[in-house]
Formats: C-alpha cells, sequence, structure tokens
C-alpha cells in the first residue's frame, strides 16, 4: 500500500456524478425479504427474486386436510344413508367411537403446544432467515475422535443458519448467515457447487450475469503476500524487514525461532474455516485473493518461502467452495517487481518491463499466469474462480503504456489460446489501470473476449491532509463531506467506464479517507499527509459514536458508488500492542463495532440521498465484452501495434531484441491438485493441475552460455551483456 500513486477513477471532481448499477436489476432489497423463489415454477434463482413475486409461498401445507372444498363426484359410490343399527351395535359402536376421541383428544394436548411452541416459530424464522431451500441434507461417515474409531460419526453434508459446522480437525462451530445463504460439504462429492453465500447471490454452480449480478466482496490481503500494515507484529519482531523479501531473509536467519517455516505458521492461522463462513454470513459473495508467484516456485537468490503456500491457498479454495464464495485470484508479485512497493516482493523499483531485465522478467511472469490459468480452468475450479487478475498494479507511467499493453495482449492471447474463447471458456481476465484512470482505458483491445478493468480508488493516498471533520453526529449528516465526495469522485467514472470500456470493478477500497495506520505507509512511516493526529485513528476503542456513524455512512456511499467492489481488507492483525493499529482497513472489525453495514445491500441509493446523480448504467454490456458473439476478434490493427516483446524498454538505451530473454526449454512446474479424504468406494476426479493437454511447451530457463546481471530485481542501471541466443 506505500507509495501507491492516486488511482483516477473519473475526470470528474464535482457535479457530474452518479448512481452506479441500477438498484433494481432483480435484486432483493432489505424490506422486500420473500421467499418468493420457493414457488414451483420459478425461474433461476436470481430471475425469481424479483418484484414480480410479492408473497412467499407455504412450502409446509396444512396439518390438517381441508374437505370443506370437496366435490360431488369424489363422492360418489358412497350410499346416500348409512343403514340403521340396532340399539346394541349402536351402543358398542359409540364405545368404540368415544375411545378415538378420547386418544385424539390426548393427542392433540401433545401436539398442538409443541407445534405452535416450536414447529411453527421456527418455520417464520426459516421462512424469515432462510429465503431459499436447502439442498437435501445427507450425512457422510466420519471417523470421530473418539477413542472407538470402528464407529463412525454421521456429519451432515449441508447446513443453514444456526447449523453446526464440523471441521477437518473434529472441531466445531455455529455457521450464522441471516440472509438464506447455506453450506455445503460432502467428502464423498468435494466439488460439488451447490452451495450460495445468501439469497441474492446464484450458487457457484449456476451462471453469474455481470451487470445484473452485484460483486460485494472483501481482499484477504497480507495472508499469502505479506503486508506490513496487515500482520505488524512479524514486522515489529524483525525491525529490519520492510517487505517480504528482507523478511524472509531474516526469519531465515533466525533459525532458534523457526527460521522461514514461520510464514507457514502464518498461512495455517492467520485466515480460518470460521472468517470464511463470516464473510458469508456478512452478506459478502466474493473473495478477492492475492497469491505470490513463490507459491509455484522460486528461482536461486529469491528469498521466499516456495512451494509451501500453494496448499493453503488449495485449501482456502475449497472453503470458499463449501460456502458459496466466488474468487477472483489475483497474481500480486511479478518477477522483478512490478511496481517497486513492499507488495510486490520486494521494496524499490519495478524491473518488469522496466530496465535490462525487464523482458526476461515479464517470460517469468508470463509463465505463472500460464500455470495458475491452467489450474484454475479445469471443470474442478472454474465455478469457483470466474476472475483471474494477471498483474496487481502496475506502475504505467515507469513501464510505458505501449510497453504493458503488449503485455496484456500477449498474456490475453495465451490465455485464450488454453482456455478456448467465448463464455463459460476459462476465467474472466482482469487488468488494472495502472494509476492511468478509467477513461483511459475505453476502447482498449476492442473485440477481446472477457477483461475486466480493476482500480484502486482510495482518498488516503491522494497527497491531502484530510483534515475535514467525519464525526458530525449520527443523523442524516453522519460523515460530514466525506460521503458525498465519496459519491461525486467515483460514481460517474465508474458507470461511464462500464459503458465505454466493459466490465469494471473496484479491487480494492477501504475507508481509509487519511493515510493514518501503523505502517501503512511502510515500516519507516515516511510521507504522512495527514494534517491532525494520526494516534486518533490508531486505536478505535476510543471512537465515539459520530465517528462510527460517519465512516459507515462513508463506507456505504463509497459501496454505492462503486457497483462492484472489494473491501480493503477483511482482517488486519494485532500489533505487539494486543489491538489493531490501522483499523480503517478492516472490514471484519467494524462489522464487529458498527461502522461497517452488517448487510451491503443497505447502500444501493445513498449517493441518491446525498443529492448526486449523473450517468445510470443499464446493466447491459456489449456482448463480446461477456464472452458473447464477437468475443476474440480483436482488430488485426490493434495486435500488429503491439507486438511481444515490446520493440523498446523504457531506462533502457538499446532496442528490445537487444537485452536479455530466456529461452522456452525449462521444466514447467504444475500446481498439484488437492488430496482428498473421500471414501475408497467413491471415485472422485480431482484433475491433474493442468487444463490443456494440448499445451505441451517449456518453461523459460537461462540460455546456457549466456550472460546475465547477477540482480535481476535490481538491474535497471546493469551493463547491457552481449546479445546471446
Amino acid at each position: 500500500m506505500s507509495g501507491r500513486p492516486l488511482s483516477i477513477t473519473s475526470d470528474n471532481s464535482e457535479g457530474v456524478v452518479r448512481t452506479p448499477l441500477s438498484a433494481d436489476a432483480g435484486r432483493d432489497l432489505p424490506g422486500q425479504l420473500s421467499a418468493s423463489f420457493l414457488a414451483p415454477d420459478t425461474l433461476t434463482p436470481r430471475e425469481s427474486i424479483g418484484p414480480q413475486f410479492q408473497s412467499s409461498i407455504n412450502i409446509s401445507g396444512n396439518l390438517l386436510s381441508n374437505t370443506s372444498n370437496t366435490s360431488k363426484s369424489e363422492l360418489d359410490g358412497y350410499p346416500q344413508k348409512l343403514p340403521l343399527k340396532t340399539p346394541r351395535k349402536r351402543r358398542t359402536l359409540f364405545l368404540i367411537l368415544l375411545g378415538i376421541s378420547i386418544v385424539i383428544v390426548a393427542v392433540l394436548v401433545v401436539i398442538l403446544p409443541v407445534y405452535f411452541a416450536v414447529i411453527k416459530p421456527k418455520q417464520q424464522r426459516d421462512s424469515q432467515a432462510s429465503l431459499i431451500p436447502l439442498p437435501t441434507s445427507t450425512t457422510t461417515s466420519a471417523s470421530g475422535n473418539g477413542s472407538d474409531t470402528n464407529v463412525p460419526q454421521l456429519l451432515p453434508t449441508t447446513g443453514g443458519d444456526g447449523s453446526t459446522v464440523t471441521k477437518d480437525d473434529g472441531s466445531t462451530f455455529t455457521y450464522k448467515n441471516k440472509f438464506g445463504g447455506f453450506w455445503v460439504s460432502d467428502p464423498n462429492d468435494p466439488f460439488n457447487n451447490n452451495a450460495r453465500p445468501n439469497s441474492w447471490t446464484p450458487p457457484l454452480n449456476q451462471s453469474w450475469t455481470w451487470g445484473k449480478d452485484r460483486v460485494y466482496g472483501v481482499n484477504l490481503g497480507g495472508l499469502f503476500v505479506l503486508e506490513p500494515f496487515i500482520v505488524p507484529a512479524l514486522f515489529q519482531k524483525y525491525p529490519d524487514a520492510v517487505d517480504e523479501w528482507t523478511l524472509s531473509t531474516l526469519m531465515s536467519a533466525d533459525t532458534a525461532n523457526g527460521g522461514i517455516n514461520q510464514l507457514e505458521d502464518h498461512y495455517n492461522t492467520f485466515i480460518s474455516e470460521e472468517d470464511i463462513a463470516e464473510i458469508a454470513g456478512a452478506g459478502l459473495n466474493w473473495i478477492r485473493l492475492p497469491v505470490p508467484f513463490w507459491a509455484i516456485e522460486t528461482w536461486p537468490g529469491e528469498p521466499f518461502l516456495a512451494k509451501t503456500s500453494w496448499k493453503y491457498i488449495e485449501r482456502l479454495l475449497g472453503w470458499c467452495r463449501k460456502y458459496g464464495l466466488r474468487v477472483k485470484l489475483d497474481l500480486h508479485t511479478i518477477p522483478g517487481s512490478q511496481n517497486g512497493y513492499n507488495h510486490s516482493g520486494k521494496l524499490g523499483k519495478p524491473n518488469f518491463l522496466n530496465g535490462v531485465m525487464g523482458i526476461a522478467n515479464a517470460q517469468r511472469a508470463l509463465e505463472y499466469i500460464r500455470v495458475f490459468t491452467e489450474f484454475i480452468s479445469q471443470k474442478q475450479y472454474k465455478d469457483v474462480v470466474p476472475v483471474f487478475g494477471i498483474v496487481n498494479e502496475a506502475l504505467l507511467s515507469t513501464i510505458g503504456r505501449s510497453q504493458l499493453t503488449s503485455f496484456y495482449l500477449q498474456a490475453h492471447t495465451m490465455i485464450r489460446g488454453i482456455t478456448g474463447v467465448g463464455e463459460g471458456n476459462g476465467p474472466y481476465i482482469s487488468i488494472h489501470d495502472g494509476f492511468a484512470g478509467l477513461s483511459s482505458w475505453e476502447g482498449f483491445l476492442s473485440g477481446s473476449d472477457r477483461i475486466i478493468l480493476d482500480t484502486h480508488p482510495y482518498f488516503a493516498f491522494d497527497g491531502s491532509p484530510a483534515t475535514d471533520p467525519i464525526d458530525t453526529g449520527t443523523g442524516d449528516n453522519a460523515g460530514g463531506v466525506w460521503p458525498t465526495n465519496a459519491c461525486n469522485r467515483w460514481a460517474a467514472g465508474f458507470n461511464n467506464s462500464r459503458s465505454n470500456f466493459g466490465v469494471t470493478i473496484a479491487g480494492e477500497f477501504s475507508n481509509g479517507i487519511n493515510d493514518c495506520g501503523l505502517f501503512l505507509r511502510g515500516t519507516a512511516g515516511i510521507g504522512i499527509t495527514y494534517g491532525g493526529n494520526c494516534a486518533d485513528w490508531q486505536d478505535s476503542s476510543n471512537w465515539s459514536d459520530g465517528t462510527k456513524a460517519g465512516l459507515l455512512k462513508f463506507a456505504m456511499a463509497s459501496m454505492d458508488a462503486l457497483g462492484d467492489w472489494f473491501f480493503w481488507t477483511w482482517k488486519i492483525g494485532n500489533s505487539t500492542s494486543g489491538i489493531v493499529e490501522s483499523p480503517l482497513w478492516s472490514y471484519q472489525l467494524g462489522l464487529h463495532n458498527g461502522w461497517m453495514p452488517t448487510d451491503p445491500r443497505t447502500a444501493l441509493g445513498t449517493c441518491a440521498s446525498l443529492g448526486v446523480s449523473g450517468p445510470d448504467f443499464d446493466g447491459n454490456f456489449v456482448p463480446w465484452q461477456t464472452g458473447g458473439v464477437g468475443a476474440g476478434t480483436i482488430a488485426p490493427s490493434s495486435t500488429s501495434s503491439f507486438p511481444w516483446p515490446p520493440p523498446t524498454i523504457s531506462n533502457v538505451g538499446v532496442p528490445g531484441n537487444q537485452l536479455p530473454t530466456y529461452t522456452p526449454t525449462g521444466t514447467v512446474v504444475t500446481l498439484a491438485p488437492p488430496t482428498l479424504t473421500a471414501s475408497a468406494t467413491t471415485s472422485v476426479d480431482a484433475g491433474n493441475g493442468w487444463f490443456d493437454s494440448q499445451d505441451a511447451g517449456g518453461a523459460p530457463t537461462p540460455i546456457a552460455g549466456c550472460t546475465y546481471p547477477p540482480d535481476p530485481w535490481n538491474a535497471i542501471d546493469a551493463a547491457v551483456p552481449p546479445v546471446c541466443s
């Protein structure tokens, strides 16, 4: 996060603004929570939640059959009059009927109180909270932790609000979801995609419709790509660490305290299954997951913990599947660094598409994009990971637009060569705007196949003193100017981009109205621009109700203005002081303490309520933008204008064809499928990590006998070696 330039999302600062995606695009609003999709003639779960269904269907049926409407024809064949009985027979009949009546009364005395005290209230709660029917609940055997392991324990494979979840280690917790979401986990069917996080989000096994379905997401920052302000205690333990490169180096030397394997402990514990369940229960439906290239491999000289995080990434993808959350996988680190920020792996200068090793580092980046694409395009994962962010925050101002466009075009060609073209064939490709602003990407690669434009709008890094008060009471004026500023700054730009570029999202945003927070500006804390006392913003236990109300209003305005968003980030770890010292950046902390909405849908209409209006987006994209007609037909003029590799590279005095490159003859490293726990009698295809068997090319590797700069992460000013091929 440190040192990030301002991400420009709109060329308008005042006056031109407005409401993002229409609030009535087939979605439930808090006041319209009905179980209409339980109707037997339902369309899809998405289509059937609209306002055309006004009441719930009572699926429980009557306890007693209603015979008042029985037709005469149904009685045909029965005698109209019963034959007369003798007095003795009548007395016997009377005694029999009396006995039956006594039994009925006794049964009713027992059943009716149970029904009205237990069953009916539960049905009423279910109709309000569980807006969709759970899948048929089955059980699967699993050996428990007791002494008799020969007796199987039957565990449920699905559940909704209030259900008990049994984790892999045998411990349990209660699932809380008031929005009709349910989890699904069957060891005998581990790739089951029936789960959904809430009633307004399609299950994983049904299509997501961009422009109609809304992204309510959070990032899992700091989990697999460490940042000082997200996991401050680790960096406080090693004061000389400024990024993951130096942290890894210092940890490796500290064998007495576990060495670099301390990072594996972090992977295993920082985010738990309960976190993922809580995200689903909070009304959210997407996770953006930053991952490092060293989950695949490292090269000599790179100190990162190699090939270790992958099994935890896989585990997390399994949890997301279990709770119905879609994932935007995001390659956050690039060999050589794509921006020089601490979250790129190494703080310094970008050596990706920049400097002597710019092309060679880009070749490695393409290989890692290839490996991730092959894995997530498999049938087992394509519905869980529908979007792949291929480079996080490439610094366009240093790299150059034509060079970055050449890389994006080459990545698009490679990915679609693996997945095929058109809706359903592999993930959407997400590219970052490079901090150049959304409008600068209008018309980018027209005819491409499913490219998403991602931007990261922040107030915190705009260089302002940010001293306008946000504690202006708890009423309608909560937040002062900040909520209106969010609507004015972002809404129009996002809707214009949806119309002029295509699918546009905010991959990151936060409640950071200022740049306060422990290590937010890096471990040195250099460059803080806030005009007040940052101590006021580093301990939320001191915040007033007015401050919390203002932040809540600001968050809701931001959500409404952005339309499809991922908050950065879900969790901030405690510092050595035992508290979160960057509370403006923790969704979870705000959710627990009142400055994040408990239902993200309540944000819809916030900008309009503040008097901000402007261009709307009607929810309809041009077909090729979402994999329809025309997808994959980029004009030859575009492809010829951006050859690969680029003919020139920034900060080098020689043509690109004279720079060092690698040869594609190396051994490809693939990502292993998970180890399954299905019963021996069940045959489950877990995949082999490689979707396209025809993709048989080698991986980049140094050319034997060629000379390369000693450090490809620090080669901008290195001498250009002799051309070698």
